[in-house]
């Protein structure tokens, strides 16, 4: 008997797959990590098949840890990183080209013809957010502009685009038809969430032609079926990473919130059935479940992990990342020191692409972990700023964060988080909840659970950080972070 679902989470530096027993318990776990390609300065690509592969890869070794076969595997969701686009031929199933990165900014230029476009001034209210560089908007129009054979396929009606997860669905299995989830469709930036379809000017611009791109569906649905040792499985569900770590961290209600600290840190938020339209905060439509939408807000911050990666390899003030921690925590504090690491500029609530990354204070006195601390500072200053947005733009006040990603396995970093936050931070012993969400969506798609209320949750055992510094303490030491940052944007702007 079927007594299993899987949930893969398919991202830029890896593929990882989780199996769940009918009582949520986890019973096997696979990773695989997934190499980048870098034509040129700015360009960011992934090969398709090598993301295929390292999925495929991922699975064996999950049902491998959990003693399983996939006899045992009543069904699959996938979570797939977003804006990341993939382009194959309809007739032959190949690719027609490289993945283009989220991470990639060749279309830095396009951004800034379209802003002086007048379909600009009601982009963001239709398409949730700004068509930034990484977005697969641009990536599309770039290709449409470059590259022949993605021209000829879409002139033929043999061009299909997709993320990583509709990728998956033709590489390893048989889609039922050329379909997404809604969270994926706007993933792409080509999806007005208003409306739930896609915008037709904005596609006119881009040159998209709409028949290429897949048909949007609820969260949970028939999207197809994955092979896995030739046998094929249901695929019941698909979600964006982002979304699935929301789902994951069990963040269903209104008001509930989780922070991923990874290359960057993104806060995500329920806002429940209704969307806001807001001018500085992603607006995403996270899942769709029994007709019933939920939204949620998204903002991250400049780089973190990648700030981290830039202090050892760029400075040498560590010798590895886990280091850091260590090094921040052989000082009370930062002794005056700020860090704006806006290394590749300032995101919410600032939005400043000119800001770059300063360090303040500096003195004789100060050493190389009053640098570390203030870089945690920094982190915790961040969430901050973007909570209070959230809080003045859609009237949420969020009491309590849910951490996860890499910075989140320091008990430091967590509890400058909760100290500079003024709330508790919460940080799941489990670590793997946009797979963990995946699964749960799956076996919701085949009866394991009737509804969203019969889910099980995430398993109790946390570490909470509660805040320790006095109201004056955090409001003296936000202001001093507000001051260097208008530092660094005055700086950026000369």
């Amino acid at each position: 008997m079927a007594d299993y679902v899987v949930g893969i989470d398919q991202g830029t530096s890896g593929s990882r797959a989780l199996v769940l027993d009918r009582e949520g318990r986890p019973c096997g776990y696979g990773y695989r990590p997934l190499a980048r390609i870098y034509p040129c300065p700015g360009e960011v690509e992934q090969n398709p098949w090598e993301v295929a592969l390292t999925v495929r890869e991922a699975l064996a070794l999950a049902l491998n840890d959990g003693g399983l076969r996939s006899s045992d595997i009543a069904a699959i969701g996938i979570a797939s990183q977003r804006d990341t686009d993939f382009v194959w031929d309809a007739q032959s199933g190949l690719p027609l080209a490289n993945a283009i990165t989220w991470q990639d900014l060749r279309t830095q230029p396009l951004e800034d013809s379209f802003r002086e476009h007048a379909l600009a001034a009601d982009a963001r209210h239709r398409l949730g957010y700004w068509p930034g560089p990484y977005s697969a908007a641009l990536h599309l129009k770039w290709r449409m502009a470059h590259d022949a054979r993605v021209r000829e396929a879409a002139q033929s009606e043999r061009l299909r685009i997709g993320l990583s997860a509709n990728w998956l669905m033709q590489a390893m299995g048989k889609p039922a038809g050329h379909v997404t989830d809604v969270s994926l469709a706007q993933s792409m930036c080509l999806w007005d969430y208003h409306a739930q379809e896609y915008w037709a000017p904005w596609l006119d611009w881009l040159g998209v032609p709409v028949r290429a791109l897949p048909r949007a569906l609820p969260t949970v649905s028939d999207f197809g079926t994955l092979f896995v040792d030739g046998r094929a499985i249901p695929v019941r569900a698909l979600i964006g990473d982002q979304q699935g770590a929301l789902f994951g961290y069990d963040c269903w209600e209104r008001g509930e919130a989780e922070a991923t600290h990874g290359t960057s840190s993104f806060v995500n938020v329920n806002v429940g059935a209704e969307a806001p339209t807001l001018d500085t905060i992603k607006v995403y439509l996270a899942w769709l479940l029994d007709d019933r939408p939920t939204y949620c807000l998204e903002a991250d911050t400049t780089v973190s992990g990648a700030a981290v990666r830039w202090l050892r390899e760029n400075l040498g003030l560590i010798e590895t990342d886990e280091a850091l921690s260590t090094l921040a925590a052989s000082v009370a504090d930062s002794g005056g020191v700020a860090f704006v690491p806006a290394l590749t500029g300032l995101n919410v609530p600032y939005n400043d692409r000119d800001a770059r990354g300063s360090l303040l204070g500096l003195t004789l006195g100060h050493t190389r972990a009053h640098v570390a601390r203030a870089f945690f500072d920094s982190l915790g200053f961040q969430l901050r700023a973007i909570l209070d947005e959230i809080a003045l733009k859609a009237g949420i006040s969020v009491t309590t964060l849910k951490v996860g990603g890499g910075l989140s396995a320091s008990d430091l970093a967590c509890q400058i988080q909760a100290d500079w936050l003024g709330m508790p931070v919460v940080r799941p012993r489990f670590a793997q909840t946009t797979a963990r969400a995946a699964a749960l969506l799956a076996g919701l798609g085949v009866g394991f659970w009737r509804s969203q209320h019969e889910l099980p949750r995430l398993a109790s055992e946390a570490t909470v950080f509660e805040p320790r510094l006095d109201v004056d303490a955090r409001e003296a030491g936000f202001a001093r972070w507000q001051r260097a940052v208008r530092t660094v944007r005055e700086w950026g702007a000369s």
